[in-house]
């Protein structure tokens, strides 16, 4: 028999609703990582393409890869959270210039500029994760972008170290006795 405390306390279950608004928010928050991550997917591709280095081809074909793997879950996430995910690459332009901007640094192959292209295309995509991280979203999708994030610092450090080893820094050291 069914007790009167029983008939009005709402039968909950373990899995996480979120608010509309929440929702909302995160699909857009995800579909912001889709874009920049699927930029980053092509201009890792388009870099690969466009250098001598065995290595470094490697190391292009393999992160524009585990960007399409970053695109595949964060769509599972907004389809699951009921959204439509995005299929382009159209984050706004100041997020996403640096990787477009790599299409059109190979006029050669160069490894330094490709190397110094996707350096920068790796910092807007610290940035939007970071953004994305302040957002407030469920912790199953916050799980998932952390997740990413660290792989991006990892990319990006490795690319930058690359970079700094193609691409030495001038010295700024200046001589006794001169202004």
């Amino acid at each position: 028999m069914i007790n009167d405390y029983e008939a009005t306390t709402p039968i909950t279950t373990d899995a996480y609703v979120p608010t509309i608004d929440l929702k909302d928010s995160a699909i857009s928050t995800l579909n912001g990582l889709i874009a920049i991550s699927k930029d980053g997917e092509a201009g890792f591709r388009e870099a690969a393409e466009n250098v001598e280095r065995a290595d470094l081809k490697n190391l292009f074909i393999e992160l524009s890869t585990q960007r399409s793997t970053f695109v595949t879950k964060l769509q599972e996430l907004v389809t699951g959270l009921g959204g439509n995910p995005t299929d382009s690459g159209n984050l706004s332009a100041t997020l996403h210039r640096a990787w477009i901007d790599v299409k059109g640094a190979f006029t050669g192959k160069d490894d330094g500029a490709a190397l110094s292209e996707c350096e920068r295309g790796e910092d807007s995509a610290k940035t939007a994760y970071r953004e994305a991280l302040q957002e407030d979203l469920p912790d199953f999708v916050r799980s998932t972008v952390q997740d990413q994030y660290n792989a991006v610092l990892t990319s990006h450090d490795r690319v930058k170290a690359l970079r700094d080893v193609a691409i030495p820094q001038k010295s700024n050291t200046a001589r006794p006795g001169v202004l």
